[in-house]
């Protein structure tokens, strides 16, 4: 057995972990590891980026599309406070990823030296488990430990802090095995509760969401509900769990959430939820589901056992991954026929919802994204951050199939431009789309500069109103006519990405859309399509002038 440096036994064991991909700034904190990635370049690519956001951001972007860790490599202090948007969005988006963090050395440790911080303290209470490794002959077992924790349960994120020294000693060690995530089977008394109260409902609900899925859990509720007839809704930026064409499919349960669905949600008699953890976004303000006891029957199942009885108290509650609870429900259930006019007047009404209204201004995004609907082929990723412009995509855009949508749960702007140079990394044969706000496309749009050193051939479409949109409507809303800190003064984002190296055009009116998004797709390289939208244009409701009014008639009154 050679003896190896702790920055090669470190990368050997992400190998051994299936680690194809590690995102990350490089620093002088961790040059061993640097040094060992050299000579794995062909199984193990260290993209470069430009900002530690970004890096990390890539990496929850990778856990989503392969159900394994996304790696982030971030050198010590502001490395790793810059990373840490992207830890706190895998924490309430259930991503399995590791953060790997430069140290200083051991021999400087607790004296505040240049760039120390204590990441236990720092990452305790938003990563599944934050550990330094203090001995070069336990970095195999804190690896696979790592890897095993971010991916059991609830998945999230994981935080091992490196110390120099030890990436520069030497030792003989064998790598640890490959871990996998286990699958969680319900119990046969479950699965019996389960199917005596869908016997009783008349007014069942699935709601889809969460952690643990994968293509063969997707593959098994389109079964089940094909089977029973049973409507299906998605939880908020899960809406590739089902496809949205189905018969079945009633919609997504989030932000701006169509008032019949809601109501479908507060009136159902059984609530089936499973892998969701019914966070804020999806109850509407833990409105739709009163806590801590639901007017539903709520049938919670859920990977990760903490999560059983958090927030509400489920009249059955069932610690069980996605696949293992489909397969055995759909065993058990005989086919049902009563529940079939309930699913098809309920996609029905999403199908309304979807409709096109008027709006003011050059650009119409009901007409675009519609296009897109119609343009993108099935397996399309299409990856967003956060802001009224996102509405426009989930409500309008039908997702087809599992891991086509990456959108951060945590409502984190900033997301889309990294998410979507992971996704070209990870599937180089797919289109992908990133779609952009202008506020949110200035958070990480520096990682376009990543998009044209690797040649990814993604189309970044920016959104431009000229204002935090999203903060614009509140502030309508709750104060209106007094304009504050949401006004932004925004630089030509065509002649910026061509800077860069990128294509870059302007939309000023919706017919310039398609003909420029063709261009975009034949591309070799990234392209950027700066979409100029009249700020009246606010959300896919109603107008900036509309808000206003709205906001001083209830202060009048």
């Amino acid at each position: 057995m050679p003896s190896r440096s702790g920055g090669e036994i470190l990368v050997a064991n992400l190998i051994a972990q299936g680690t194809t991909h590690a995102f990350g700034v490089p620093g002088e904190s961790y040059l061993p590891v640097l040094d060992a990635l050299y000579d794995v370049a062909d199984r193990l690519i260290f993209v470069v980026c430009r900002h530690e956001g970004g890096a990390a951001y890539m990496a929850d972007a990778y856990g989503k599309l392969t159900g394994r860790p996304g790696v982030a490599l971030v050198t010590r202090g502001p490395g790793a406070s810059n990373a840490a948007i992207g830890i706190h969005t895998a924490a309430q988006d259930s991503t399995p990823m590791i953060v790997l963090v430069g140290q200083v050395g051991s021999d400087l440790a607790d004296r505040e030296a240049f760039q120390e911080i204590d990441y236990r303290r720092m990452y305790g209470s938003t990563t599944k488990w934050a550990a330094q490794i203090d001995r070069v002959e336990r970095i195999p077992e804190y690896v696979a430990h790592a890897f095993r924790i971010a991916m059991a349960g609830r998945p999230g994120p994981v935080v091992l802090a490196l110390p120099e020294d030890v990436l520069a000693a030497r030792c003989e060690i064998h790598d640890a095995n490959r871990v996998d995530a286990l699958p969680i089977a319900p119990t046969r008394t479950q699965i019996a509760a389960v199917c005596e109260a869908l016997a009783r409902a008349q007014r069942p609900l699935l709601l889809a969401g969460g952690s643990r899925w994968d293509r063969d859990a997707c593959a098994a509720l389109r079964v089940l509900a094909e089977r029973i007839g049973l409507p299906v809704a998605c939880a908020f930026r899960h809406q590739d769990l089902f496809d949205n064409r189905y018969p079945q499919y009633a919609g997504d349960v989030g932000i701006a959430i169509n008032p019949h669905l809601a109501g479908r949600v507060r009136d159902a008699d059984v609530l089936l939820v499973v892998g969701e953890r019914l966070g804020e976004m999806t109850t509407s303000g833990y409105t739709l589901v009163e806590a801590p006891t639901p007017r539903q029957t709520l049938i919670h199942v859920h990977p990760g056992s903490d999560e059983l009885g958090r927030v509400y108290q489920p009249a059955i509650a069932v610690n069980a991954t996605p696949l293992e609870f489909i397969e055995a429900l759909t065993e058990s259930l005989p086919a049902a026929t009563s529940w079939r006019s309930l699913a098809r007047d309920a996609h029905a009404e999403y199908e309304t919802w979807r409709l096109p209204r008027t709006v003011p201004g050059a650009v119409d995004l009901w007409q675009i994204v519609r296009w897109l609907d119609e343009r993108l082929p099935e397996n399309a990723i299409v990856a967003n951050g956060a802001g009224n412009y996102a509405t426009w995509m989930h409500r309008i855009f039908r997702y087809r199939s599992y891991r086509t949508q990456l959108a951060p749960y945590s409502g984190s702007m900033g997301y889309g431009v990294p998410a979507a140079v992971a996704a070209k990394l990870v599937h180089r044969d797919r289109v992908v789309l990133s779609w952009n706000g202008d506020g949110c496309f200035l958070m990480n749009g520096q990682e376009l500069a990543t998009a044209v050193q690797y040649r990814l051939a993604i189309v970044f479409v920016v959104i431009d109103n000229g204002m935090y949109g999203t903060i614009r409507m509140h502030q309508e809303r709750h104060y209106p006519d007094r304009v504050s800190g949401t006004s932004l003064v925004n630089p030509d984002f065509a002649a910026l990405a061509r800077a860069y190296g990128a294509m870059g055009e302007t939309i000023a009116s919706t017919a310039q859309f398609a003909p420029a998004f063709e261009r975009a797709l034949a591309t070799d390289g990234p392209a950027l399509l700066h979409v100029k939208l009249d700020p009246q244009a606010l959300t896919p409701n109603t107008t900036l002038d509309a808000l206003r009014e709205q906001g001083r008639k209830a202060k009048s009154d």
